[in-house]
C-alpha cells in the first residue's frame, strides 16, 4: 500500500485563514469526485468556518474522560475504518487528551498516512519546535504545544496561508477571530502590529529556507555542482589579516545590490588548527559580519583554495570575494601561484572579486628562513655531528682493513648520519654535518687517501648531494616542529577562550572571570585590573614590578610575573577587548541604575506640580468669588442667593481639602523628593477599592478580573504603590463613567501577558479622535470638560505620571464598536525584582 501524502497549511498567527483554506480545498476536491471526510476541524465559533463544513462528511469525534471532565478528540479508529482518500485534520500540533491512542495529533496523522490516507492539516509558526524561543522573545508567550521540525520537513507540501498584519487586526477587531470580550486584550498583546509583522517574516523565511534546503537536496541527489543563481549569495574569505574588514564591506555592498542578497564570511583552518590568523582580528571581523547582517562560517581543509571553492559551491554562492595576496613578488616567483590564482581557476561559474587592500604584497622581500626548533635542539645537532662523525669514521676505517671495497657503504653511512643530525638539530647542524661528511669521505676513503682533493666532479657532486639532502630533511623537520608548536598554541588559545566564555555563561562575574583566567592561562603570579587609579579586581599576589596593558580609556591590566611572548600578547589582546566590553557594560548598567529612580521620581513630581497648578486654580477662584460676594453685598442678598454662594464656597473648599489631603497622602515628600513605595499588590483588590470609593453599583460597572485570559502560567500580582495605583484607577474610572451613556456599563478587565499585567477601563462613550488622543494627558486640557461638580481628581497628566513613576504606562485606545479604552500596564511582580 502506498503511503499517503501530507499537505500542511502554515500560518503566521491564528486567524489568517488556515482552517478556512483547508475546508475550501476539501470542498473543491470533493466536487471533483475525491472521497473527502472531515476527521477533525476546530471552528472556534466562527460562523464562516462552520458554514464550510456543511457539505462535507464529518467523522464523529471520540469522547475521552479525564479527571471527571469529558473531552472530545479525533476518533482515529473511526477514520481508519472509514478509509477515505483524503482526511482534513486541523491543528497538527495539538496534544491529545490523556487516554488517547497517541500523545500528539501529528502522531495520529502519521498513522493515517501509513494507512494510505492523504491528509491536509494546519499549524502556526509558533508551534515549530526550533522556533519556540524566537517566538517567545517576539510575543512574550511560551508555547506549550510544539511539533518537531522533522514532521513538518517530511511533509510532501508546505504552503503558507498569508494575510497582512493590518488585515488580520481588522479581522480581529471585526469579531471574525475571537469573541468580543477577548478582542481588546488580543489586539494589545499577542496581535500587536509589530508582533504580527515579525511572525509573518518568520513564517516566510522558514518556508524560504525549506525551499532552499529542498533545492540543495535535489542538486546533491542529481550530482549538480554548478551554481544555480536563485538568489545572490556573496562569500567573503577571511584569513584573520587586517584586510578582512575591507573585504567584508566590499562583499556587503555587492550583496545589497540585489534584493534578498546574502552575505557569508568563511575562514579556513587546516586540520591541525594552524591557519588561524589573528584571533583578535577574527573576533572583530565576526562581529562586523553580524552587524552587516551576514553569517560567519569556519571550515577545515588542508587545501585552502579547494576548501573555499567547495564551500562556495555548497552554499550555492554566486560571488566570491578574496583579497590580493600579501606575498611579495620574489616570494611569489619562488613559491608559485598563490591562493587567489588557484581559487580563480577552480571557481567555475562563480564570479571571483580580487580586492586590493593596504596589506597587499608587491615589495621585493626574501622569504624568511627562521627555524622553529629550540636552541637546545640545534646545539644537540651540532654536538651529534661533532661526536658521531669521528666515531663513524673510526668504525668505517676499521672495517676497511678487512674489506677494501666498501665505498658505497661508507657513503650511505655518512648520509644516514646527515639525516639523523637533520632530524635532531634542523638546518644548520645538518649542513655542517653534510660538509664534514663529504670532507671525511674525501680524506679517508677516496684515493688518494689522507688528502683533501676534489679533482673529479663526482666528488664535488657528493658533497653537494649531502648538503641538498640535509636542507630538505631539515625543512621537513622544521615544518613539523612549527606545526606542532602552532597546534599546541592553538589548542591552548581555544581552551582559554572556552574557559572564559564558560565562566561568563555559567553566571560568573565577567570581569573577575576574565582576570582569573588570564592569570591561570599565562602562568602569571598576579593579574590586577586597575580602574581610575584603584585596584578594582585582583587575582593572585606578587611583589614584582608589573607590566601594564591599557584597557579602554581609564583602566589598565597589570601583569605580575614573566614577560609574555609575542604570540601570547596577541591572545591577551582578545581578553583585553572582552574586558573593555565588560567594563563598558558595567558602566552603562551603573548609570542606568542611578538615573532610573531619579527619572521615576521626576516624572511623578512633574505630574504633581502640573496637577496642583491646574486643579487648585478653579475651586480656589470659586471660593474666593463666593466669599467676596458675601462680603460685598452683606444683608442685601436674598436668602436663596446667600445659600447658593455659601454652598459654592463650601463645595470648593471641600474639594480643595480633599485634593490637598490626597496629594499629601500620596506624595510622601522627603526633602523635596517623592519616594515611590512599590510593593507586591493584587490589582484586583485595588480595582475593587477604587470602585468602592466611587460608590459604583453593579448596574454601572462590569468587572472582568480574570488574569488568566491569555497565559495560564502568568503571574497575578504587580509591583506598584497601592495608594498611587488607586488614585490612578479612581481618576480614570470616574472619567470613563462620566463619559459613558446612562444605559452602558463601564467594563474593567485585567489580563496578564509576557511579564506584564494590564488593567483596561473600557467605556462606550463618544471616544476621542486619534489625532487628539495624546491631548488628554497634557496639563490644563480636558477637551471641553469644565463641569466643577464632577470632581477634581488628579488629572490624566498626573495619573500618567504616577503610572510611569511605578515603571508602567498609561495609554488610550479605541474601544471596538465605539468609545475609549484606557490601558494601565504594570510589571508583574514575578517578572521584576521587588525592592527591598
Amino acid at each position: 500500500m502506498a503511503r499517503g501524502r501530507l499537505r500542511v497549511l502554515l500560518g503566521a498567527a491564528p486567524g489568517v485563514g488556515k482552517t478556512y483554506t483547508m475546508l475550501e480545498e476539501g470542498r473543491r476536491l470533493h466536487a471533483e469526485g475525491r472521497d473527502v471526510v472531515v476527521a477533525l476541524v476546530e471552528t472556534h465559533g466562527r460562523a464562516a468556518t462552520a458554514a464550510m463544513v456543511a457539505d462535507l462528511e464529518v467523522v464523529p469525534r471520540a469522547d475521552v474522560t479525564h479527571r471527571g471532565m469529558r473531552l472530545d478528540e479525533m476518533d482515529l479508529d473511526a477514520v481508519l475504518r472509514r478509509a477515505p482518500e483524503l482526511a482534513l485534520v486541523d491543528e497538527l500540533a495539538h496534544t491529545n487528551a490523556p487516554g488517547s491512542r497517541n500523545e500528539k495529533r501529528w502522531q495520529d496523522v502519521h498513522v493515517l498516512l501509513d494507512a494510505g490516507i492523504d491528509v491536509i492539516s494546519t499549524v502556526n509558526i509558533q508551534h515549530i519546535e526550533s522556533l519556540h524561543d524566537v517566538v517567545q522573545r517576539i510575543t512574550g508567550i511560551a508555547q506549550r504545544e510544539t511539533i518537531p521540525d522533522h514532521v513538518l520537513r517530511e511533509a510532501d507540501t508546505v504552503e503558507v496561508v498569508d494575510l497582512s498584519p493590518q488585515a488580520l487586526r481588522d479581522r480581529l477587531a471585526g469579531g471574525s477571530v475571537y469573541p468580543a470580550e477577548r478582542i481588546d486584550a488580543a489586539l494589545s498583546n499577542y496581535f500587536r502590529l509589530g508582533n504580527l509583522t515579525a511572525l509573518r517574516e518568520l513564517a516566510l523565511l522558514w518556508l524560504a529556507d525549506e525551499v532552499d534546503q529542498a533545492l540543495q537536496r535535489y542538486r546533491a541527489e542529481q550530482g549538480i555542482d554548478a551554481s544555480w543563481e536563485a538568489r545572490e549569495r556573496v562569500v567573503v574569505t577571511l584569513t584573520g589579516g587586517v584586510e578582512g574588514e575591507t573585504l567584508l564591506r566590499r562583499g556587503a555592498r555587492i550583496a545589497t545590490r540585489s534584493s534578498g542578497g546574502e552575505l557569508l564570511a568563511v575562514h579556513v583552518t587546516t586540520q591541525d588548527g594552524l591557519r588561524r590568523g589573528d584571533p583578535e582580528a577574527l573576533a572583530r571581523q565576526r562581529a562586523l559580519v553580524e552587524e552587516l547582517g551576514g553569517t560567519f562560517h569556519q571550515v577545515v581543509g588542508d587545501d585552502i583554495p579547494a576548501a573555499l571553492v567547495d564551500f562556495a559551491k555548497a552554499v550555492n554562492a554566486t560571488q566570491l570575494v578574496i583579497g590580493v595576496s600579501r606575498r611579495g613578488r620574489l616570494q611569489s616567483a619562488l613559491t608559485g601561484p598563490g591562493i587567489g590564482q588557484s581559487v580563480i581557476r577552480a571557481a567555475g561559474r562563480i564570479d571571483v572579486h580580487v580586492v586590493n587592500h593596504a596589506a597587499a604584497g608587491g615589495k621585493l622581500r626574501l622569504p624568511q628562513l627562521g627555524s622553529a626548533l629550540s636552541t637546545a635542539r640545534r646545539v644537540a645537532g651540532f654536538a651529534l655531528a661533532l661526536t658521531a662523525g669521528p666515531l663513524l669514521a673510526w668504525l668505517l676505517a676499521g672495517a676497511r682493513e678487512e674489506e677494501q671495497d666498501l665505498l658505497t657503504t661508507d657513503v650511505l653511512a655518512f648520509q644516514l648520519l646527515v639525516v639523523i643530525v637533520a632530524l635532531v638539530g634542523g638546518l644548520w647542524p645538518a649542513v655542517f654535518a653534510a660538509v664534514m661528511s663529504g670532507l671525511t669521505l674525501n680524506f679517508l676513503f677516496t684515493d688518494p687517501i689522507y688528502t683533501i682533493s676534489i679533482d673529479e666532479p663526482v666528488h664535488a657532486a657528493t658533497i653537494a648531494l649531502y648538503v641538498i639532502i640535509a636542507v630538505l630533511v631539515s625543512i621537513v623537520v622544521d615544518r613539523a616542529a612549527r606545526q606542532t608548536r602552532a597546534a599546541r598554541r592553538a589548542a591552548a588559545e581555544a581552551e582559554l577562550l572556552a574557559m572564559v566564555a564558560g565562566s561568563v555563561l555559567r553566571g560568573d562575574d565577567a570581569l573577575q572571570a576574565l582576570v582569573e583566567r588570564a592569570r591561570e592561562a599565562f602562568g602569571l603570579e598576579s593579574v590586577a585590573l586597575v580602574d581610575g587609579g584603584t585596584v578594582a579586581l585582583r587575582s593572585g599576589a606578587s611583589t614584582r614590578e608589573p607590566a601594564s596593558i591599557p584597557v579602554g580609556d581609564q583602566a589598565t591590566l597589570q601583569l605580575h610575573g614573566r614577560e609574555l611572548a609575542a604570540n601570547e600578547r596577541r591572545l591577551l589582546g582578545v581578553i583585553v577587548a572582552q574586558l573593555e566590553a565588560a567594563l563598558e557594560r558595567d558602566d552603562l548598567a551603573e548609570t542606568a541604575s542611578e538615573v532610573a529612580p531619579l527619572a521615576a521620581n521626576d516624572k511623578v513630581r512633574t505630574a504633581l506640580l502640573a496637577a496642583v497648578s491646574h486643579d487648585l486654580r478653579r475651586p480656589l477662584a470659586a471660593a474666593v468669588a463666593a466669599v467676596s460676594g458675601l462680603r460685598a453685598t452683606g444683608d442685601m442678598l436674598a436668602d436663596e442667593d446667600r445659600d447658593e454662594l455659601l454652598a459654592t464656597a463650601e463645595e470648593s473648599l471641600e474639594a480643595l481639602t480633599a485634593l490637598l489631603t490626597d496629594l499629601l497622602d500620596v506624595s510622601r515628600l522627603q526633602a523635596g523628593v517623592l519616594a515611590i513605595s512599590s510593593t507586591r499588590v493584587d490589582p484586583a483588590a485595588v480595582v475593587l477599592a477604587a470602585v468602592e470609593e466611587l460608590e459604583l453599583s453593579a448596574a454601572e460597572v462590569d468587572l472582568d478580573l480574570d488574569l488568566d485570559a491569555m497565559d495560564a502560567a502568568a503571574p497575578t500580582d504587580v509591583l506598584a504603590d497601592p495608594v498611587l495605583l488607586q488614585r490612578v484607577l479612581v481618576n480614570v474610572l470616574a472619567n470613563a463613567r462620566r463619559h459613558s451613556p446612562p444605559d452602558a456599563r463601564v467594563r474593567i478587565a485585567t489580563s496578564a501577558f509576557a511579564g506584564r499585567v494590564e488593567v483596561r477601563i473600557v467605556d462606550h462613550g463618544p471616544g476621542i479622535p486619534a489625532d487628539r488622543r495624546d491631548e488628554v494627558f497634557v496639563p490644563f486640557q480636558r477637551l471641553g470638560d469644565t463641569d466643577n461638580t464632577t470632581g477634581l481628581g488628579l488629572g490624566l497628566a498626573l495619573a500618567r505620571g504616577f503610572v510611569e513613576g511605578m515603571g508602567g504606562t498609561l495609554e488610550a485606545e479605541d474601544t471596538p464598536g465605539g468609545g475609549l479604552t484606557m490601558v494601565v500596564t504594570l510589571h508583574a511582580a514575578d517578572a521584576a525584582q521587588e525592592p527591598a
